[in-house]
């Protein structure tokens, strides 16, 4: 009787296990849990943004230099930077008003940058800067990593269920104490 008691709450705990595993997996797959906050130096001559956010323009930037020709001749434009293009992001944004924009507003204002020849850029600015990320899986990674993790959660609670139901050897040694009678007086 004991060992199908034993057999049902292990497997009840094994598909509790499960659907909290598929749960953080679904949360980490959405990108929910993998925003990356980063904040600029509080220096006032090196407030250009924070590299992660500037490799991201560059990085867009780049990719569009590839695929289009003509955005390429402006974007190799002596006369223009990223640190630039950066401050003039920075500076837009402030100007907006708005908190949050979308990739394609931010992107659309560093390809404007590069596009006219003529542009005031603004002072730099003292700002935080989020990067948002969400991670992009094929199918075959996303089925492969859910194993791994439901693998590992198994395995772990597998081994919190297998040390609760061992029984602790409690030290059964006792120590006599003599008393006045074992002393012969």
């Amino acid at each position: 009787m004991t060992a199908t008691v034993n057999f049902r709450q292990m497997a009840q705990y094994i598909g509790l296990a499960i659907c909290t595993l598929i749960m953080r997996t679904a949360f980490w797959v959405s990108g929910i849990l993998e925003t990356y906050y980063l904040t600029t130096h509080k220096n006032d001559s090196d407030m250009k943004g924070t590299d992660h956010f500037k490799r991201t323009i560059q990085m867009y930037l780049e990719q569009r230099a590839e695929e289009d020709t003509l955005f390429a001749k402006n974007y190799r434009n002596p006369a223009k930077n990223i640190d630039d293009c950066v401050t003039y992001i920075l500076n837009y944004v402030q100007k907006s008003g708005c908190n949050g924009f979308t990739d394609g507003e931010i992107y659309g204002q560093a390809v404007h940058y590069y596009d006219e020849n003529e542009i005031e850029v603004g002072k730099p600015i003292q700002c935080q800067v989020a990067v948002n990320h969400i991670v992009e899986l094929t199918a075959e990674e996303k089925a492969e990593a859910r194993q791994q993790a439901v693998r590992r959660y198994q395995d772990e609670e597998l081994r919190k269920l297998q040390n609760r139901t061992k029984p602790t050897k409690a030290k059964t040694e006792t120590q006599v104490q003599p008393s006045l009678f074992d002393f012969g007086l």
